[in-house]
Formats: structure tokens, C-alpha cells, sequence
């Protein structure tokens, strides 16, 4: 190679060089960012945390709320203090201002609850139903009747032991209801016992005692397996059992959780607590304890 090529050849190479050195290097390549997980949300904590329920012996009994209360505190904040009652001291107890809301079966008192301008709303919320069991030898011969009001006559003719609530509940009212309509006295009879108790305890002392006695389903399903009594008589109208959900009006005094009560109302006619409802004791005891009916009026539930 002579002298001019090579030193063309030098120049060539070190231009090369040069290009090559200024080049910038490529990027390495970046991980994708990291997204953190998404914190769990917590309800705000509302200004007043304590609701006070005042509701029948039934919704507890039966377990309904040891469902729907948690429920409730979790998705709001809120914690409920449960006063299980008849649901006529329920209502009382909304009458003086010492609950917030009311979960009750009493139709005639609670429209003069509302009446009187005790609460703020009155929502349809489920049904079930009553029905008369007894011992399992059945003395008054009422199994398989289709009317309540023949089979209390028949219990009345036989002087066969009749246990009652006798506590203004929902339960008690309806099955004086029922006397009334079979044109009957119990009341004072020595075959007629009130023990002035909720359902569970009432089931309990007619078991004992082998007589007769009016219940709600939900609560003889949830304890028919402690007690010596068979369902005798079920599917007569007279012994539908409604439930509605009451806020009570805060005007009464300053104490009522007024957002607390209107709170439990809404959730009670949730589409997810009536889905709560329509399942509940299904799995257990082989049959619905309670019947959602939140949207409908009330002469659209039947049996």
C-alpha cells in the first residue's frame, strides 16, 4: 500500500473511531412501576355512633340479627345496642324517644305509631308466619285443621292447657286476635296460662307443661329441636305475620340517633339484606324463616 492510501486508510479508521465513541449507549431497560395494593376501605365514622334497636323476641331468637347486625356495623360504622322485646314494648319504648328505630310486627299499634307522628317512615321489610303448636299426644284433636279459629274452639271445648305470651307482642296480640274471631274468652280461664315472656321462653314452658301455644315460624324452626311440641295447625290467613322497619322521629328529643335509625331502615330494604333475608336458615332448617317483601304494599303480601 503506498503512502497516500494508507494515510486515507488511518483517516477513515479514525473517524470510525471518533463516530463510535459519541454515540450515546442505549438505555437499559426500566421495570415496570410498582402499583400498590389498593387500601382497604373503611365506612367514615358517623357523628353519633350508638343506634338503639328496639324489635321483637323472634328477630332475635330465630338468629336473624346475629346476621344482619354485624352486617349493618361493618358496612356503616355504626354499632346497634339490641332491645328485644314484645313488640308492643318496642313500641313503646319509640313512643318515650328511647330507641332510634324499631324492627316490628304489630300492624294495628304501629299505624297509630305513625299516626301520632312517632316516626318518620313505616317500611315494609319481610313476612312470615304464625303457628299453633302443641303436645305431641294433640288431647284437643286439632292436627291437620285448616281454620286457627276452630282449632283454639277445640282447645277451649277440651279445656286442654293453652300457654300465652301475655306480653302486648306482635305474637300476643295476634293470637288474642284469633280468640276474638272464635268469639271466646281466654283470657281468666284456668286452662289459659300467660307467662308475660318472649316467644323463646313461652315455647320453652309450653314444652314443659304439654300445652298449646301460637308462635312464629322463625323462632319454632330455629328451636323445635329442644322442645317436646309438634306444629299442629299452619296456612290459615289470619296467621300471616308482617314486619315492617320504623326510623323514629327525632323531634321527639334531642337524643335520637335520627342518621343512625334512617340508616338501619335503608339497610333493611337493601337489595343485598332482602337477599340476606330470603336465604336465611335455608341451609339449616330446610325452609325460609322469613320472606323479604321490601317494595311491596302490604295487601300485596299473602300467604
Amino acid at each position: 500500500m503506498n503512502k497516500r492510501l494508507w494515510l486515507l486508510f488511518s483517516l477513515v479508521m479514525a473517524l470510525a473511531m471518533l463516530m463510535s465513541a459519541c454515540q450515546t449507549p442505549a438505555a437499559a431497560p426500566t421495570a415496570a412501576p410498582t402499583v400498590a395494593p389498593a387500601a382497604a376501605t373503611t365506612p367514615p365514622k358517623p357523628a353519633i355512633v350508638e343506634v338503639i334497636l328496639a324489635t321483637t323476641t323472634s328477630t332475635r331468637d330465630s338468629g336473624l340479627l346475629d346476621v344482619l347486625i354485624p352486617d349493618f356495623e361493618k358496612k356503616t360504622g355504626y354499632k346497634v345496642k339490641m332491645v328485644a322485646v314484645g313488640s308492643g314494648a318496642a313500641i313503646q319504648l319509640g313512643e318515650r324517644g328511647e330507641a332510634d328505630v324499631l324492627l316490628v310486627h304489630s300492624p294495628t299499634a304501629e299505624k297509630t305509631f305513625m299516626d301520632n307522628g312517632n316516626g318518620t317512615k313505616r317500611l315494609l321489610v319481610m313476612h312470615n308466619d304464625f303457628v299453633i303448636v302443641g303436645p305431641k299426644s294433640d288431647p284437643a284433636g286439632i292436627k291437620g285443621m285448616k281454620k286457627a279459629t276452630e282449632a283454639l274452639a277445640a282447645i277451649a271445648n277440651k279445656g286442654s292447657l293453652f300457654i300465652s305470651r301475655g306480653d302486648a307482642s306482635g305474637t300476643d296480640v295476634a293470637e288474642k286476635n284469633i280468640w276474638k274471631a272464635a268469639n271466646i274468652t281466654a283470657k281468666g280461664q284456668k286452662w289459659y296460662q300467660e307467662t308475660g315472656q318472649g316467644m323463646g321462653e313461652t315455647l320453652r314452658v309450653a314444652s314443659e307443661k304439654e300445652g298449646y301455644t301460637v308462635t312464629d315460624r322463625a323462632t319454632w324452626l330455629a328451636q323445635q329441636k329442644t322442645l317436646s311440641l309438634a306444629l299442629l295447625v299452619e296456612g290459615d290467613g289470619i296467621l300471616l305475620n308482617i314486619y315492617h322497619v320504623i326510623p323514629v322521629n327525632p323531634k321527639k328529643n334531642d337524643k335520637i340517633n335520627g342518621p343512625g335509625g334512617e340508616a338501619f331502615a335503608q339497610y333493611m330494604v337493601s337489595a343485598e339484606t332482602q337477599a340476606l333475608i330470603k336465604t336465611f336458615g335455608v341451609d339449616k332448617y330446610g325452609g325460609q324463616l322469613f320472606f323479604p317483601d321490601a317494595g311491596k304494599k302490604d295487601e300485596e303480601v299473602g300467604m
